[in-house]
């Protein structure tokens, strides 16, 4: 049969750069991009956890390279990226995802070093990776950045400033990019998950875990990884190359709920 539809929905051979891949979304997202056919940088500080991932993705047929490196090391990222360029080639999609849980009160002792270090990982590293990556995202006016975010970037917990801000801060880095970028065919979206199952969630008791869901979240329960994944595949397609600016919660209707 003949296809009707002319937008390419495949990422088959397409080079993908994940942060945060040793674990949770980050290492889903690798597994799913490579499972689509692309070709994976995994990057993350966990050297263990991202040489399992792309050993998993290698295992099964897929290509991927693992780089293990700190983000939040200004001198780090062109170094990386350039690896990235030499071993699997120039880049498609740029998928920030790496991120830490850094919350303080307000008047704690330490709140500006937790302040500077949410800042510098969850916020500065995306801008430094997407600067890094733009020449070749702009080359063929089909380059896709995926930030993620978190449901604290469109609302606030007490608390996690620190956290809150970052993520209220990728939210606008995404939006800014989006308006600056798309003139050369470059998205630039941003997800923002919810309660999720990853290690960040893994020290909250499951019990707490499902009290807090019976009553936040409409779908009453955690997300999985793969859920959030998922959806990010689907703003790096080809296809999707009109949403750009997008703010998409995968958050199980946590913040459309009122109370």
């Amino acid at each position: 049969m003949t296809r009707l539809s002319k937008l390419d929905r495949s990422v088959a051979g397409r080079v993908a750069v994940v942060t945060g891949a040793a674990s949770g979304m980050g290492r889903a997202t690798a597994w799913l991009l490579a499972d689509e056919g692309a070709e994976v940088a995994a990057l993350d500080v966990n050297r263990s956890g991202v040489e399992e991932t792309a050993a998993a993705i290698v295992d099964a047929g897929g290509t991927a390279l693992a780089v293990a490196c700190d983000l939040a090391d200004p001198e780090v990222v062109e170094t990386v990226v350039e690896q990235v360029r030499s071993e699997l080639g120039p880049v498609d999609i740029l998928i920030n995802n790496a991120g830490i849980a850094a919350g303080a009160p307000v008047e704690a002792a330490d709140y500006e070093d937790v302040w500077a270090a949410a800042m510098e990982v969850n916020l500065t590293a995306q801008m430094r990776l997407v600067r890094a990556c733009l020449d070749d995202l702009k080359r063929n006016g089909d380059g896709r950045i995926v930030n993620v975010a978190s449901t604290e970037g469109v609302m606030a917990t007490p608390n996690t400033s620190p956290y809150t801000v970052s993520k209220h801060g990728v939210v606008g880095l995404t939006r800014a990019l989006a308006v600056e970028l798309g003139q050369w065919g470059v998205t630039a979206n941003a997800i923002c998950p919810g309660p999720i199952r990853t290690a960040m969630t893994g020290d909250i008791p499951e019990e707490a875990k499902k009290k807090y869901a019976r009553r936040r979240v409409p779908a009453r329960r955690y997300g999985d990884p793969e859920e959030v994944a998922q959806v990010t595949l689907s703003l790096v397609l080809p296809a999707a190359s009109f949403i750009n600016g997008a703010v998409v919660l995968v958050d199980g209707g946590l913040h459309a709920k009122s109370n």
